[in-house]
């Protein structure tokens, strides 16, 4: 199986592309770099590549300084993914697996009523509205052109070398900083880089994913609180939480302009998964527990 991989020297893409290799396909990387303003690699003739999975993207950014915030996500996330796809269809590439965001389907969701596959799209920023022209362009694509389109829509994706704010929160727990966060009680749904290598790769072969856009997850929903937990006992470090109520919590987080990302912490955003289980027969094959072990090991605070 030949298999072209945007952003193969990402976070998901250089375990995606070990990953592919080891299981015999024949692995074509086109880096992040390949997409400077926009613009998408071009694939070379001769044998067109079975599928094609686009991970490059203009991803989210807590403070974006682009002038047009949207205008830059749409330049990279909707018009280069569909002068790719448009290009993978002339070739002759028989699946396009376009990785999306959760964010497609909203920030949060009520306490026990986990977003489906079924759910009115709700983006509330810029990057997802981007995700989401580009998944409605791809569907127009496939429609008239008879390319396979799979659309994935993960949760926030942990493992090594995971950034941004897991890091953080990595970070302050292998440091034993003291965290208010004992008083929430929420539910999140998360994936582990593993898990999301090997759905992927599912997606990218079997028969039954094509057209079809699905919601992916560790299957096991957990709260703040014991997600700390969980990375302090990976980490051999002890949790170090301290009680404080959300509404405090949530007070001083304002004060000191970081309500967004407390909200996160604190918010409940759970995915049913049970689309992918029931159509693909996929379950995940690393557990938490041995995925934020994975993610601990070499992490330098």
């Amino acid at each position: 199986m030949r298999v072209l991989v945007t952003g193969a020297e990402g976070f998901i893409g250089k375990s995606l592309c070990s990953s592919l290799r080891r299981g015999d396909c024949h692995v074509i990387p086109a880096p992040r770099l390949a997409f400077p303003g926009g613009k998408p690699p071009i694939i070379e003739r001769g044998p067109a590549p079975d599928a094609v999975i686009h991970l490059a993207a203009r991803v989210h950014v807590m403070h974006d300084t682009a002038a047009d915030p949207l205008a830059a996500f749409r330049e990279v996330n909707v018009e280069a993914t569909l002068v790719l796809a448009s290009r993978a269809a002339d070739a002759g590439v028989r699946r396009f697996v376009f990785i999306s965001s959760v964010k497609v389907n909203g920030e949060s969701t009520a306490l026990g009523q986990p977003f489906t596959e079924r759910d009115a799209a709700a983006p509330q920023d810029a990057y997802a509205q981007s995700k989401w022209e580009a998944e409605q362009g791809l569907h127009q694509i496939a429609a008239s052109t008879g390319m396979e389109v799979v659309i994935i829509r993960p949760p926030l994706v942990y493992g090594p070398g995971v950034k941004a704010n897991f890091a953080s929160l990595m970070r302050a727990v292998q440091r034993g900083v003291p965290l208010p966060l004992g008083a929430v009680h929420n539910l999140r749904s998360l994936v582990g880089l593993d898990n999301l290598v090997d759905f992927v790769i599912t997606c990218a072969h079997h028969p039954t994913a094509a057209n079809h856009t699905f919601l992916v997850s560790d299957g096991v929903d957990i709260s703040t609180p014991n997600l700390i937990r969980a990375m302090a006992q990976a980490a051999h470090r002890p949790a170090r939480l301290v009680s404080l109520p959300v509404g405090v919590l949530s007070t001083v987080a304002s004060l000191l302009g970081k309500r967004t990302a407390v909200d996160r912490l604190c918010g409940n955003l759970q995915l049913d998964t049970s689309k992918a289980r029931d159509l693909l027969q996929w379950a995940p094959p690393v557990g938490l527990d041995e995925g934020l072990r994975r993610a601990f090991e070499g992490f330098s605070a």
